[in-house]
């Protein structure tokens, strides 16, 4: 199946400010890109481009004051089908990536007992479905993983961040994702487009995807950037002040003739 993925950013600069995106498809999924996903600048401005640490594609500008728009539109090749996963993948050993200590009694209280490998990842994965109650307006750019357990609220970088460091304390390596991910075979009605956070765990047979807020095989997850947390992978971060006034994401199935 094709998916035509895109977003389109509105900003208000007060003043001139320097700006990083990082809003191209990841690089494991460029080859199937069937029209380039080029970020188109209004007014246009120069700009240059490098890789991060982890290899993700980032663009860096001056936003010149005033109003400034940045999209993108591309269709991408996906195979249609949901997501593989294979649940009897086992645990391999890894040393630990950051600082779980918060929850490391918790992790190991509530998860010391269930099988090693995919199960515990998965076990992690539904305790924090259940923990965190999903709601836009309890976005708070601030909240760690143990406030995301503590206040049982936020968005699906915090479920990310709270499965993450419950398998970090479990000594499973596990990596934060940002991606495009819309409803395709979900029930109607559909709710607006949006970017969406998720996570990768390395057991036997390498990296795997798993989303404690969905919490299920999805149909056309994009890749965008991986990084230790949400920190490393912000679509924008911005130098200076200003005011997103718009918004709007979509990946959506190309029906065709």
């Amino acid at each position: 199946m094709k998916l035509r993925i895109g977003y389109e950013l509105d900003y208000d600069f007060p003043q001139p400010t320097p700006l990083i995106l990082m809003l191209n498809v990841h690089f494991s999924r460029v080859s199937d890109l069937q029209t380039p996903d080029y970020i188109r600048f209004s007014p246009s401005v120069p700009v240059s481009a490098y890789r991060d640490g982890f290899g993700n594609w980032c663009t860096r500008l001056v936003a010149p004051q005033g109003a400034m728009r940045i999209t993108a539109d591309a269709v991408i090749q996906d195979s249609g089908l949901p997501e593989a996963f294979d649940c009897g993948a086992g645990q391999v050993p890894a040393s630990r990536f950051c600082d779980s200590d918060r929850l490391l009694d918790l992790a190991w209280e509530l998860f010391g007992t269930t099988p090693p490998g995919a199960p515990r990842v998965q076990a992690i994965c539904d305790f924090v479905n259940r923990r965190i109650a999903f709601n836009y307006n309890d976005a708070s750019v601030t909240r760690s993983a143990s406030d995301a357990y503590r206040e049982g609220r936020g968005v699906c970088r915090d479920y990310a961040h709270l499965a993450i460091a419950f398998c970090r304390a479990m000594n499973i390596p596990a990596r934060y994702c940002t991606c495009y991910l819309g409803d395709i075979g979900t029930p109607q009605p559909w709710p607006p487009g949006d970017f969406a956070a998720s996570f990768e765990a390395y057991l036997e047979g390498g990296w795997q995807m798993f989303d404690p807020r969905n919490n299920e095989p999805r149909i056309g997850r994009v890749l965008i950037a991986r990084g230790r947390d949400a920190a490393d992978v912000a679509i924008a971060t911005t130098f200076g002040p200003n005011t997103l006034t718009g918004f709007r994401v979509w990946t959506d199935e190309v029906i065709e003739a």
